[in-house]
């Protein structure tokens, strides 16, 4: 079923609003204040609270509106349906304001926090035109044996022979290693993983390709390395594993967490320095060298290849001033080292569901002065902005930096103070 919608407002998931006699619709690849014929998915006749759509002819185009970058992305009316890039229809600018209003929208909503959030483009990222950032992609093999991606709404895998948003390293290692020839066993998951190129020489084959979770080709074990404040941090990171996908985002994301921090430890010679949810130490080397060798952490993390990684790393850089757990969050911070227990800075980066009301509670107990949460979704961070302030926080400051164009998400980095 079709029907001729004007476009209200922003949405969640990369959507927008709008209503079809009193029913709110969610429509895909639209903008506000647009005149769309929209495509109702099915069954477009049941009785939810809301229904879902999508642009088969644009009437009237909002001036944020572009021709998609990358087709096979856009509107299945027009060729596309592939995911991955819900936001391809939209100018850089206007992704930028997308994101800005959608997350202090959240921030008002749940957090019950009026604030206008400034987001920041990664450098470069203008310059190529929101493509080539991703260091890591996964695709899926289509009957054919080639490299896919499934089409949205279908089981239909569609062939593709390139891939927009990865970075410039990863597609010359995928023509390296001939991916988009094919030969794959069909229906098999393919992964690759190419670190950015950052230090003074290339590392030889520091990359992988992964079919099905087995190396094919490359190393295991992979070597990203990150300039912050004049130091060079390197890391081993598993090439199956989480690492921030944006070539610049670690250093964008590690370099204003760090200036966050020092500013309020304010030259603190002893500082206490929580690092939750800490992965393979991205924040945790840095933050270990804050004040040479009297600053002491406590990291915790529940993947325990990230971990081992992460000591790993902490020792290659003789840093021994490090406590790094491996276990759930909430049940590890009920076991502190008494010495441990009086954070003055408490980082915490959790995945999409959030910290949650009882790790927020229990980082509250501590007496920690100062919070500075790393969030990857605005909803999460709003539920957890409430909890926080519920328990004696106040939002201090918040930016969140566009680590992911042409997609919906956004990286957002809040400090809460007492």
């Amino acid at each position: 079923m079709q029907a001729e919608v004007r476009i209200e407002r922003y949405a969640d998931q990369g959507r927008c609003v709008a209503h079809i006699d009193g029913r709110v619709v969610f429509v895909r690849f639209a903008l506000p204040g647009e005149l769309l014929r929209i495509e109702l998915d099915e069954p477009h006749d049941r009785d939810d609270r809301f229904w879902t759509g999508e642009v088969v002819e644009v009437l009237e185009p909002s001036p944020d509106r572009v021709a998609p970058a990358w087709p096979l992305a856009g509107p299945l009316a027009m060729g596309g349906g592939v995911g991955g890039a819900d936001l391809v229809h939209v100018s850089l600018p206007g992704q930028i304001r997308w994101k800005a209003i959608t997350v202090s929208e959240q921030m008002s909503r749940l957090g019950h926090v009026d604030v206008a959030v400034p987001v920041e483009r990664i450098a470069g990222d203008e310059e190529l035109g929101g493509l080539h950032w991703r260091t890591r992609i996964e695709m899926i093999v289509d009957e054919q044996g080639r490299p896919s991606m499934r089409r949205r709404g279908t089981h239909h895998r569609v062939a593709i022979d390139t891939m927009p948003l990865a970075s410039q390293a990863l597609l010359h290692i995928a023509d390296q290693e001939h991916i988009w020839d094919g030969g794959f066993e069909p229906g098999s998951q393919i992964r690759l993983s190419v670190p950015e190129p950052r230090g003074s020489e290339a590392l030889p084959n520091d990359y992988a390709v992964l079919v099905d979770g087995e190396l094919r080709s490359g190393n295991q074990l992979l070597t990203e390395q990150m300039p912050v404040n004049g130091s060079m941090f390197t890391y081993h990171v598993d090439a199956g594993g989480f690492w921030q996908m944006h070539r610049g985002a670690p250093i964008a994301l590690v370099s204003h967490v760090i200036d966050v921090a020092n500013n309020q430890l304010q030259g603190k010679l002893d500082p206490v320095i929580w690092d939750l949810y800490s992965g393979s130490g991205l924040f945790t080397l840095p933050l270990a060298t804050l004040t040479g060798e009297h600053t002491r952490m406590f990291s915790v993390e529940g993947a325990t290849v990230a971990v081992k990684n992460a000591q790993r790393n902490l020792r290659a850089m003789g840093l021994t001033n490090v406590d790094a757990r491996t276990g759930d969050v909430s049940r590890t911070l009920n076991h502190v080292p008494a010495n441990l227990a009086k954070p003055d800075v408490v980082v915490l980066d959790p995945p999409r569901a959030g910290a949650k009301a009882k790790v927020c509670r229990q980082i509250a107990a501590s007496g920690a002065p100062n919070v500075i949460y790393i969030a990857c979704d605005p909803t999460s961070l709003a539920r957890d902005t409430a909890t926080l302030i519920a328990e004696g926080y106040r939002l201090q400051d918040i930016r969140a930096f566009d680590i992911y164009p042409m997609t919906h998400h956004v990286e957002t980095v809040a400090l809460f103070t007492r």
